[in-house]
């Protein structure tokens, strides 16, 4: 039993009663909303019995495994030959970078042959980072001049994969957030940019979030869904907090689930998302 569990666990053993107040709000701060919080707590209390400790975490594992929809199957080549464009987006400080990366070393150990955009041209230090994660994994990254235009350099980069055969094209796009309009511009060029030479593309846009960032994590899922649509999310930084109930809330409010996890910086320390291993091991 590990992480959120445990310290739910602990903190209820020893209690004669239940206070139904203290445990919803020990559900609210593992980031798991309100309204979700609120429905482990009313199954409780219709249970009409004495609850204890395991039964709380039964019941709230049980809830949480109904709300995530069956594991999602891993990207795959497509059959034309042509590149399956992978757009990456989040905030600067999430790990966007290092999960744009992550993925691709995912991709190669498969047998996959794989190309990176260094679209995050307004921060010089994301270009030369993946560029060292680019030599570190031999892995070709495609960069612009600093401070170009971020779907300038998609589409170039998507020109290069598809002249190489490259079955996968992952672009690591802007972090900034400036205004909601000047966000949906930026990602709505970058995907207009891109469908210009495959006009099915991109074919998934992920959104890296930051596990220990709670309730930010939520808002700026609902900013980036707004401005261009997600298909999933990489949640990073689940080493230490023992929290990812804001993967739960995330899907609840706006029907976008975790594809892959990060657990820590090593290129290794990075898997797709299994729904089951989840709630047991890391909630």
């Amino acid at each position: 039993m590990a992480g959120f569990f445990k310290k739910l666990f602990n903190a209820i053993i020893d209690q004669a009663e239940v206070d139904w107040d203290e445990l919803e709000a020990n559900l609210i701060a593992a980031d798991l909303g309100g309204k979700l919080s609120t429905g482990i707590v009313n199954e409780l209390f219709d249970l009409g019995r004495k609850v204890s400790a395991q039964d709380v975490v039964d019941i709230t594992r049980k809830r949480l495994s109904k709300i995530l929809p069956d594991d999602c199957p891993p990207p795959s080549p497509r059959e034309d030959g042509k590149p399956f464009v992978i757009l990456i987006v989040g905030v600067n400080g999430t790990g966007k970078t290092t999960s744009t990366a992550k993925l691709g070393m995912w991709l190669k150990k498969r047998g996959h042959s794989v190309m990176l955009a260094a679209a995050d041209t307004f921060r010089a230090a994301a270009v030369e980072q993946l560029q060292r994660w680019g030599d570190r994994l031999d892995i070709p990254v495609v960069t612009g001049q600093a401070n170009s235009d971020p779907s300038s350099v998609c589409f170039k980069a998507h020109q290069q994969a598809i002249a190489e055969k490259a079955q996968f094209l992952i672009c690591d796009t802007a972090g900034r957030i400036h205004t909601r309009h000047n966000l949906m511009e930026e990602l709505g060029k970058i995907r207009r940019t891109i469908a210009k030479q495959d006009d099915t593309a991109p074919h998934l846009t992920l959104l890296v979030v930051d596990a220990s960032t709670g309730s930010n994590a939520l808002n700026q899922a609902k900013e980036f869904h707004k401005a261009s649509p997600l298909d999933g999310l990489i949640i990073t930084k689940l080493d230490g907090s023992g929290k990812g109930g804001i993967a739960f809330t995330i899907f609840d409010q706006l029907g976008v689930a975790p594809r892959f996890i990060g657990t820590g910086e090593e290129p290794e320390a990075f898997s797709i998302f299994e729904k089951e291993r989840f709630v047991a091991e890391v909630l």
